[in-house]
């Protein structure tokens, strides 16, 4: 006798008066909730067994709830069981508060009948616990079949998710896309190989997270060529500008970043290539004629991303080491290496694609992953990455911001003298 068993012949106490269940439909629950319940399947067969001795298809407290049979005829309906056998997952129900011992004085099983040939009284196993525990055993039952049918889905997200990156790839490198492919398909198969082999919910889900999210970096690479084709084919769609009415949140910005034009540290010049000069030159007439004005009623200055010029790629290299590694074999020697090299980074940080991608659009591709470069350098004390892409790509577009002072800032950090790049 233990408190657990205590506590089932207590709930047998409970039964509604004309309570009554199908048995082998609560059978079939039993096994689906098997899981929770704890039992075993041959326990699991030993209850069927049980069940197959009681008279009636509904088990009710009318027709009496307590099976006697012998430990012969158990057997055989245990599919040949050894006695030992069945007494091991007998007590493996008891344990789980399924069925109860009644034993007789003697310890045998046997039945007390009338002069009628009615029970009287019924000394074996009681299956009044099976039937207090009907509802909450269909409710168990419910919740595995739940549980399954949502890992089933999960897995066939998961199956699909794994076709596309694998098209994707393959269409990727026949069409001769730019771009580390070789480096992609290795990280792809990490993650096909990271699936175990019975997975449960939350590690599928995981591994579907991280597949999504490889889908999505290849498709927005493979786009952004697309879009960078198509501008370069037609000049006039130079001047548009992509603006997010709801940018992420910047209000934790580096100081050292704040910098606006006009501001660069006295005795400090950037490249003839992007000059604050050449920053300020606007051709008005793509203004109507008029200048904005700033908070404190200064005429502000616009710029357009064919203004904005790239930074030699030994100085960005130079301030930025940390993209290094990144790039195809730990190295980086062209801009299409560095670019290729801040679609992996802007992941790690987690910039969306849409603010990378609108970077792209204001910057130019070049300077956009020179930011990324930048932002990686100072990962440690910026807390969004995303909303501070976002707030830099917003200034370039009103012409308030300029990439020397930041590259500047981060030579001087590493140690390097920069005077005058030419």
């Amino acid at each position: 006798m233990t408190l657990g068993m205590l506590a089932s012949q207590f709930a047998t106490q409970d039964i509604e008066d004309g309570k009554s269940v199908d048995k082998w439909k609560l059978y079939r629950a039993l096994c689906e909730a098997r899981p929770l319940l704890g039992v075993t399947d041959r326990a699991l067969a030993v209850m069927s067994a049980l069940l197959s001795f009681y008279p009636k298809d509904e088990l009710s407290e009318t027709n009496g709830l307590v099976v006697f049979p012998s430990n012969a005829q158990l057997s055989l309906r245990s599919h040949g069981m050894t006695e030992q056998t069945i007494r091991r997952h007998v007590a493996v129900l008891v344990e789980a508060g399924l069925i109860v011992r009644k034993d007789s004085p003697n310890g045998k099983r046997y039945v007390r009948r009338s002069g009628g040939g009615v029970i009287d009284e019924a000394f074996g196993f009681s299956l009044a616990p099976l039937l207090a525990r009907a509802d909450e055993i269909e409710h168990l039952a419910a919740q595995v079949t739940a549980e399954r049918l949502h890992l089933q889905r999960l897995r066939e997200r998961l199956t699909l998710c794994r076709r596309d990156v694998s098209k994707l790839i393959e269409a990727a490198v026949e069409e001769g896309a730019s771009g580390n492919w070789e480096m992609v398909t290795t990280h792809f198969r990490a993650l096909v190989t990271a699936i175990p082999r019975t997975p449960t919910a939350i590690e599928v889900t995981t591994a579907l997270d991280e597949m999504e999210m490889l889908r999505e970096e290849i498709v927005n690479q493979l786009e952004m060529q697309i879009k960078t084709k198509n501008m370069n084919g037609n000049p006039f769609q130079n001047d548009r500008h992509i603006q997010n009415s709801n940018p992420e949140s910047s209000s934790e910005l580096e100081p050292s970043f704040e910098q606006k034009l006009g501001k660069i540290p006295e005795g400090e010049q950037v490249a003839p290539a992007a000059t604050t000069d050449e920053l300020k030159r606007v051709d008005h007439r793509t203004l109507g004629g008029a200048k904005p004005k700033n908070a404190r009623g200064e005429q502000a200055h616009s710029m357009t991303p064919a203004r904005m010029k790239a930074f030699p790629l030994a100085l960005v290299l130079q301030a930025c080491p940390e993209i290094i590694p990144y790039g195809s074999g730990g190295a980086i020697s062209s801009w299409r290496d560095l670019m290729a090299a801040a679609v992996v980074v802007r992941s790690m940080l987690g910039v969306s694609p849409d603010a990378y991608q609108q970077a792209c659009e204001i910057l130019g591709p070049e300077n956009a992953a020179t930011v990324i470069a930048c932002i990686l350098e100072r990962a440690g004390h910026i807390n969004s990455a995303g909303g501070y892409l976002r707030d830099l790509t917003r200034r370039a577009e009103k012409g308030e911001f300029a990439l020397g002072p930041m590259i500047m800032a981060l030579a001087r950090a590493n140690g390097n003298s920069v005077r005058r790049v030419g």
